[in-house]
């Protein structure tokens, strides 16, 4: 896929950032709402006085080159922390701000972190004593509380200082674009969790190659919801918005979103598929309930249509009210983690809202392959992004293997793992994914799911659990579920199902207070339904209903046990 958008040249992050500065100097980069929900702009020149000001403090304070932890809840202080210090020539370290404290505390200690920079919240449910040997930076310290800590804000404030009286040590940092400058780890549990070790080189592809074929504008507005330790929401929120001298704001909260959509009228959005489902049930939901609700919205599709032939947009007239809901200005939504009901993005794109979905990893900065501004598919990942490369290794018959993708945004490797390192970038350059993907006629990738979440049965049938998860969650009655193969009473491989019931849905489809029961048979029903959908090896053959939602990752994603899945031949 080549770039069809023009692109700026730039080799390292700190160059991007002064084409960016210079282009953009009297925009505003973020609009900040304070506790007292008075909101204010924080301008690109001053964006960059303090970016600045943080690469001379830190680099005056002896912590350049060294490795810096930041847990915080979103904010505009951590973008400017996160590029800073990788300008500064030093390791940015996101840690996950829902990890317990002995995770947080070991992934301290395997990266040798030198400075924690954190907020109250983290502090609170921490203790400060857990981190006295680190220096902590504190983000908007209250006055009255934790007087021993130092103030992130004077931490800045002081390299501001240095740079007007002359000192710019910022001036002085040799910029490696091969050299280690983020360290991602996969999960909190240090035993098994990996640290992905990217370089500028891996964000600066990034950059250029996605905004070859997306567009976000200066006059877009981004509004921050995922944390972002996750490099799928910095790339976006921190890099992609810089670049193009858009303006970020940040979500208080998943129970603020509507809220602070109205509040902000953001135009972009980054969501997991998880976020845009429960949006989608809200809308149809609230459509059934007016009169002839199906078939008027069903009309305005049609006209608009029709209208759009002649390059009339009469999305805003037909659905102002569905718009509304995100704001009023909302035109793009990026989303990607999880596989998402093609409905979804035909309805969205029907109410003028385009979402984008595509695919990556951590290990891959994260973007590889993605549904770009001229490729409207509905039920794929889209194409590689420019300069990358994509295969399907050892595919069976129906043409699914393991896919394995090539470029510069592949990692450097695990952070002093080179045994799992080689094991997935092999000797062609080429990172083996783990996940499970075909191609079909028109060059579009298609994820079918994990490797290692394969079900083997006795007869060598594959069965992907994802795709039965998907058939469950279609209907109104599943909040979310897992499908995994396990050992019956006879030793035999059996599909079962854990779900959990909505209960909202169920009351609301009843008509009353729903028992156990009532519950365990309309979801049997629902099982019913996706097993006649599917060939007979594939059929569900008992299922759980569970009091309790699963465990999810930040992401929204279900975090699987390690026998969750069984493979047996």
């Amino acid at each position: 896929m080549e770039s069809f958008y023009k692109v700026r040249e730039f080799s390292t992050v700190r160059e991007m950032l002064d084409q960016s500065f210079e282009l953009f100097h009297d925009r505003n980069a973020f609009e900040i709402k304070d506790k007292d929900s008075n909101f204010r702009y924080i301008k690109y020149s001053e964006y960059e006085r303090k970016i600045n000001g943080l690469i001379t403090a830190l680099i005056y304070g002896g912590y350049g080159g060294k490795k810096i932890a930041i847990c915080a809840d979103n904010c505009y202080e951590y973008c400017m922390t996160y590029l800073s210090v990788i300008c500064a020539g030093s390791v940015i370290v996101p840690i996950d701000k829902e990890l317990k404290t002995p995770d947080i505390r070991g992934i301290i200690d395997v990266s040798d972190c030198e400075v924690l920079v954190c907020d109250r919240k983290f502090l609170d449910a921490h203790g400060k004593d857990t981190f006295s040997d680190m220096r902590l930076l504190l983000l908007r310290k209250p006055e009255d509380e934790y007087g021993d800590i130092e103030s992130f804000d004077d931490f800045v404030r002081e390299g501001i200082e240095l740079n007007n009286a002359g000192k710019r040590l910022y001036l002085d940092v040799k910029q490696d674009p091969e050299k280690l400058c983020t360290l991602l780890f996969t999960s909190g549990t240090t035993g098994v969790s990996k640290g992905v070790m990217l370089c500028q080189r891996n964000f600066v592809f990034e950059i250029r190659s996605a905004m070859g074929v997306v567009k976000i504008y200066p006059e877009d507005c981004g509004i921050s919801m995922l944390p972002l330790h996750h490099t799928f929401e910095s790339s976006i929120m921190i890099f992609f918005a810089v670049y193009c001298g858009a303006k970020v704001t940040f979500c208080e909260g998943f129970k603020y979103v509507l809220r602070n959509m109205k509040e902000f009228n953001p135009s972009v959005f980054v969501a997991v598929p998880l976020l845009l489902e429960t949006v989608h049930k809200r809308i149809m939901k609230a459509v059934r309930q007016k009169k002839n609700g199906l078939k008027l919205m069903k009309a305005g599709m049609a006209v608009c249509k029709a209208a759009s032939k002649v390059n009339i947009d009469l999305r805003k007239v037909f659905f102002r009210e569905i718009q509304e809901t995100f704001g009023g200005n909302m035109r793009l939504i990026i989303c990607g983690g999880a596989p998402i009901d093609p409905q979804i993005i035909k309805d969205f794109d029907a109410f003028g809202i385009q979402i984008i979905f595509g695919y990556g990893l951590t290990e891959c900065a994260p973007l590889a392959i993605i549904n770009h501004d001229r490729l409207h598919s509905t039920d794929s990942v889209g194409k590689p992004l420019p300069g990358t490369q994509a295969v399907i290794l050892n595919p069976d018959e129906n043409g699914i293997g393991e896919l394995c993708v090539k470029g510069d945004m592949v990692m450097l490797g695990y952070y002093k793992n080179k045994e799992a390192t080689d094991e997935v970038i092999d000797k062609n350059g080429f990172f083996h994914t783990g996940d499970l993907a075909f191609i079909d006629k028109k060059g579009n990738y298609h994820i079918t799911g994990r490797c290692k979440n394969v079900i083997v049965t006795l007869n060598g049938k594959n069965i992907y659990p994802e795709e039965l998860e998907y058939h469950l969650a279609q209907s109104d009655f599943v909040s979310s579920c897992m499908v995994e193969g396990v050992d019956d009473d006879r030793g035999d491989l059996v599909i079962r199902a854990q779900i959990f019931p909505d209960k909202t849905e169920i009351k609301e489809f009843l008509d009353k207070e729903p028992t156990r029961e009532e519950i365990k048979a309309i979801i049997k029903k629902v099982v019913d339904n996706v097993n006649n959908s599917v060939p007979g090896f594939k059929r569900i053959k008992s299922f759980l209903v569970r009091e309790n939602d699963f465990v999810m990752t930040t992401t929204q994603k279900i975090k699987r046990t390690a026998n969750s899945t069984v493979k047996k031949k």
